[in-house]
């Protein structure tokens, strides 16, 4: 509105804010109100479903302490010294499979996997597989340089927690043909000791109760 001098009455203004005000502030008060009745109007089934999410949680988390528990404790498996005097901790949920073959380029050819351990016909992914191979460390070594050149598996250095004056090497991700998972190769005299998960599944298990838990003779 304009005066008869042609300019815009100084209420105008602060009369439009205040109707912008006004509808904002109703729009808010209109979405809120619904939000609060969808609340009241769910809220059973709302509590009711978080209830089930927590128990659900609950049930998980005593499940997982369950099975944690149930794996001590730890079995033992001894080697012959012939072999570098292996000693190696497992859990009690798995089974054991070992070859001992003095005669055999593979000294000592062990399979573990939780419950029973299944036939090795190549089609099995295991928990655990340990190997003495009376091979040297350094040709045992080269036979994964094609998987650490083209990326599919990452070397790093390794210690043993049990026989920290030898250096090893620890590869994680392809550890055989359609095998990923986490692998430790260490010299044992004139041997080498091979040490692998051949499942992520099994990672968790590989680190905390294997790795810290077994030993050879230097």
């Amino acid at each position: 509105m304009r005066n008869q001098r042609g300019h815009i009455n100084g209420l105008l203004i602060p009369l439009v804010l205040v109707v912008i005000l006004f509808v904002a502030a109703g729009s808010f008060g209109i979405w809120a109100f619904s939000s609060r009745q969808d609340y009241k109007d769910n809220a059973d089934q709302k509590i009711k479903a978080a209830v089930v999410v927590a128990e659900q949680n609950k049930s998980t988390q005593k499940d997982n302490e369950f099975v944690e528990k149930e794996k001590q404790p730890l079995k033992t498996y001894s080697g012959p010294a012939a072999f570098g005097s292996l000693v190696l901790q497992y859990p009690k949920t798995w089974s054991a499979y070992v070859g001992e073959k003095a005669s055999s380029n593979i000294p000592i050819d062990a399979y573990f996997h939780p419950g029973y351990v299944a036939a090795a016909d190549g089609n099995n992914s295991y928990a655990l597989r340990v190997q003495v191979l009376d091979t040297s460390y350094i040709d045992v070594l080269k036979s994964y340089d094609t998987y650490v050149k083209t990326n599919k598996t990452k070397a790093t250095p390794y210690t043993p927690v049990k026989n920290p004056a030898i250096t090893g090497t620890r590869l994680e991700g392809d550890v055989a043909p359609n095998r990923q998972g986490v692998m430790v190769i260490v010299p044992v005299r004139d041997k080498t000791l091979k040490i692998w998960t051949e499942s992520k599944d099994f990672v968790n298990d590989f680190n905390t109760i294997i790795l810290p838990n077994y030993s050879f003779a230097q």
